[in-house]
């Protein structure tokens, strides 16, 4: 009897769970292009483009590998709109009564697969080194879930950069040192760009007509769309930009968007690349000597430690996640997250990339946009969906827990012991974003006085009692207690009034 086989877009990889479960001689895969997946948050274009032309060239392997696939184009006429109407319409047409699926990345994918009329077998997706039961079992009984804890675990069952049980050069972690400030200058010019061929030249005007007003721009389009480039590129991050990656890592720098970083998150998170395959080619270049152990380590770590790490916290932690809010914050996403004017340099830096790209980097996410949201009071699921919508690399499973988690402190400390805040002075130490800034880091309070300063120690009196018991706050709230009555009421009353700027609509 035929059964269907989904495939979703971020699951396109050959030995999917799911295809090695089915028949070539009998079943149908299953792929479509709909109106629900690209808009119940209005994704980037670029994402939505990577996805709709990645999903055509690998349905176009699977048929010369001999499969049936079944696929639907978002502008055919018979087009259900959604995963779930697509099955059925697609068991009606082949008279399929099952479907074999690999477990979605998010909860709301998951329930809609479990609710349908028709059963569907969801398999393990074990292009994951850690099962969900091994993570169970790793938390189990944990006072703390500290990814470092877990990282080791995984460096030993995959055996990357150990000397037996021991880890290579005696070290687990080299983070610091991987965290020098911006350089003078690039020496590397960013990940390899592609030129659109016919099928992405077709997929572009599509989401142009259909997506154009969503945020971020479509053109120029340079990703790669099939495994064979996405391997080019990552080819060409490990002998061109991994040996100063480490080094710059952190390092953020205006009219630079990629310094040494890799752009292949999004690939991985879509199945065109492995992890396991990313990490040896690292491995393989510290093992030949192109590699210093900092950048090796350090790229290793953000793969098979906190990619890995976030997964596990989020299907831990349950669908409730994201509605998360331990402090209680309300104040709505400001336009500046959407392009709009602001003074503050590195937020213009960072969303403006964003808006172009669909890419920042790990620091300018957390510390810089995930930073003032924090410091502002941004209501966390606000900020959770603009991650969502606006990189290309962004599914709920790995971005949820960065946001709610680790950057808004909206769990209230599972994934992070203290809220991930700076002033100031930390953008200037990491970037040269100040010296182009209207607002003068230098300044603490008054006029020019930059925002992050006010914002920081009026996070500190607002959660004050929140955090005085908390080791790694202890400092800071010792700090606001011992500052004059004066000064604390001028830091108040400042940051009050610039908030109720930002929240009129004015430009801040």
């Amino acid at each position: 009897m035929v059964k269907l086989i989904l495939v979703l877009g971020d699951q396109l990889t050959p030995s999917l769970s799911a295809l090695r479960e089915g028949d070539k001689a009998a079943d149908v895969v299953v792929m479509a292009e709909v109106a629900d997946e690209a808009s119940y948050v209005k994704h980037h274009p670029k994402k939505i483009a990577f996805l709709f032309a990645a999903m055509r060239k690998f349905a176009k392997r699977l048929e010369e590998d001999g499969w049936r696939v079944a696929y639907t184009r978002l502008d055919d006429e018979d087009n259900a709109g959604s995963i779930d109407g697509e099955l059925l319409r697609r068991a009606d047409e082949f008279g399929a009564k099952e479907v074999i699926a690999t477990e979605p990345g998010e909860w709301r994918l998951i329930s809609i697969l479990e609710d349908m009329p028709i059963p569907v077998h969801q398999f393990q997706d074990d292009r994951f080194i850690a099962s969900h039961k091994e993570f169970e079992e790793w938390a189990e009984g944990r006072k703390e879930l500290r990814m470092e804890w877990f990282y080791r675990e995984m460096r030993r069952k995959t055996g990357l950069l150990m000397d037996g049980d021991q880890p290579v050069e005696g070290k687990w972690n080299f983070d610091h040192d991987n965290r020098k400030p911006p350089p003078d200058g690039v020496d590397f010019s960013g990940p390899m760009q592609f030129t659109p061929d016919e099928v992405v030249e077709e997929v572009l005007d599509l989401v142009e007509r259909r997506f154009g007003n969503h945020f971020g721009d479509l053109r120029p389009f340079w990703f790669a769309t099939d495994q064979e480039q996405a391997r080019r590129q990552l080819t060409r991050f490990v002998k061109h930009a991994l040996p100063s990656f480490g080094d710059y890592q952190d390092a953020m720098m205006t009219g630079e968007p990629f310094l040494w970083h890799s752009i292949v998150s999004l690939y991985i998170n879509a199945g065109l690349l492995g992890p396991l395959e990313v990490c040896e080619a690292a491995r393989d270049a510290y093992k030949a000597g192109d590699a210093p152990i900092n950048a090796v380590e350090g790229f290793i770590r953000q793969i098979i430690g906190w990619r890995e790490y976030m997964r596990g916290i989020y299907f831990l932690e349950g669908p409730d996640y994201t509605g998360r809010n331990f402090l209680k914050h309300d104040r709505d996403l400001p336009g500046f997250y959407w392009g709009g004017r602001t003074k503050m340099h590195c937020i213009s830096e960072a969303v403006g990339q964003t808006q172009r790209e669909a890419y920042a980097h790990h620091i300018q996410r957390l510390m810089v946009t995930g930073n003032f949201a924090l410091l502002a009071g941004i209501d966390p699921h606000q900020v959770h969906e603009w991650y969502l919508e606006v990189y290309a690399d962004a599914y709920e499973w790995v971005e949820a827990p960065n946001v709610i988690g680790m950057s808004q402190y909206a769990d209230g400390g599972i994934v992070g012991s203290k809220p991930y805040i700076s002033s100031g002075a930390y953008i200037n130490r990491m970037s040269n974003y100040c010296k182009s800034c209207d607002y003068s880091v230098s300044t603490k309070t008054g006029e020019g006085a930059c925002p992050f300063n006010l914002l920081y120690w009026h996070f500190i009196d607002r959660h004050f009692e929140t955090f005085e018991d908390n080791p790694r706050m202890g400092n800071m709230t010792r700090t606001w207690a011992r500052m004059d009555d004066a000064k604390k009421e001028t830091i108040r009353s400042e940051a009050e009034a610039w908030l109720k700027r930002m929240e009129a609509g004015e430009e801040v």
